[in-house]
Order: C-alpha cells, then sequence, then structure tokens
C-alpha cells in the first residue's frame, strides 16, 4: 500500500489556532474555534494527523506541498513527514516541496507532466 498525499493539511489544529493567517479566521464557522473554545481545541487533536501520529505501522507516504501556497503551508507536510521519519515504522516517508509553486503545483504543462511522471514512478516502485 502507498500514499500520495498532495498538499495534505495535516496540521489544522495548530494552523487554525493562527488568526494571523489568511484563512483562519474564515474558516471558524466550518472548523470551530480551537483558540477560544476548550471543547473545539481538544476535538479537533483527536483526529488530526499531525497530533496522532504513533509509533505503529504505517504504508509508504509521498507527501507534497509549495512553498507558496497560501492555503497549505509548505511547513505541513513537511512537519507531519518529520514526525512520521521519527516515530513511525514502516514507510518510506517521502517529501516533495516545490519551490515556485503554489496550491496546485507547478503552472505550465511541461512541468505539471514532470511531476506526475515522478508521482507515478514513485508509486511503480513502491507497488511492484
Amino acid at each position: 500500500m502507498a500514499i500520495v498525499a498532495h498538499v495534505p493539511f495535516v496540521d489544522p489544529l495548530n494552523t487554525i489556532l493562527d488568526p494571523s493567517l489568511p484563512l483562519t479566521v474564515t474558516e471558524w464557522e466550518e472548523w470551530g474555534d480551537p483558540l477560544h473554545d476548550p471543547a473545539v481545541y481538544a476535538y479537533m487533536k483527536e483526529y488530526t494527523p499531525y497530533e496522532n501520529v504513533t509509533a505503529q505501522d504505517y504504508p509508504a507516504i509521498f507527501a507534497l506541498g509549495s512553498l507558496n501556497d497560501t492555503r497549505v503551508s509548505y511547513h505541513e507536510p513537511a512537519k507531519w513527514v518529520a514526525r512520521l521519519r521519527a516515530t513511525a515504522r514502516k514507510g518510506p516517508f517521502m517529501l516533495k516541496i516545490e519551490m515556485e509553486a503554489g496550491h496546485g503545483g507547478r503552472s505550465g504543462r511541461y512541468d505539471a507532466w514532470r511531476e506526475e511522471a515522478l508521482v507515478l514512478a514513485w508509486i511503480i516502485e513502491q507497488t511492484h
């Protein structure tokens, strides 16, 4: 089994605790406000992937993010993969941060194809 996580929103608790981020306050209506409501904080902490990495077997994971993503900051997949590497078993856990892209990855047909080829090659490697 293998997982490809494109711009994974894996640490919503810590992200939504920061009201200075552009989408945080508007997201409180949907997610709840963990900054001012302890029950929302406790509930979110129960299900967020970053907070719940444990020392168990995980499938291979390839997380992709972008430095200029204003929706899911690059540090979310980066620290998730770091925690997986430090805590979880099995894997492998790979990370790719695109340095010149936003939420949808690189623009341009050839750049998009190169990234898709990389992802497909990784999937083939994990599943052969």
